[in-house]
């Protein structure tokens, strides 16, 4: 029997045993419905120990400060947002593959440069004419 698995990219998915789902009341207005199904779904991927992922990514996906990520390194997804079981069960897989696909590319490297001959006469010559201005609007004895 072969597992299910969420696609992430051609070369990255995530097995379905490493995911998981508890449902829920959802909160909200929504009538007697509301009171009685479990149809939000609490999605939790352990980022910090998923085999699946490979290491580069898994530091960037810790490294992100987001709200989601507890301090063990598990990312918790609530989804609620349809009225429907499925529906929210599916819009949390979504957002953890969105989750994740954000992180797949590594962010390029800033190279410091310096300020040209040119940018740096020409900033003196601003600062010369602006000290001018300020000289000429200093009160003077016009006796």
């Amino acid at each position: 029997m072969a597992t299910e698995q969420i696609q992430i990219s051609p070369r990255l998915a995530i097995p379905e045993t490493e995911i998981v789902e508890r449902f829920v009341r959802a909160s909200g207005a929504g009538g007697q419905n509301v009171n009685k199904v479990s149809t939000a779904v609490e999605l939790r991927f352990d980022i910090a120990n998923s085999p699946s992922l490979p290491e580069p990514l898994r530091e960037r996906l810790l490294a992100r400060s987001d709200r989601r990520v507890t301090g063990e390194g598990v990312l918790v997804i609530d989804a609620q947002r349809f009225r429907t079981q499925d529906r929210n069960r599916q819009d949390a897989r979504e957002r953890l593959a969105s989750f994740i696909q954000a992180s797949l590319s590594v962010p390029k490297a800033r190279v410091a440069t310096k300020p040209t001959y040119g940018s740096k006469l020409r900033r003196l010559d601003q600062k010369k004419e602006r000290a001018q201005v300020k000289r000429g609007r200093s009160t003077r004895n016009w006796e």
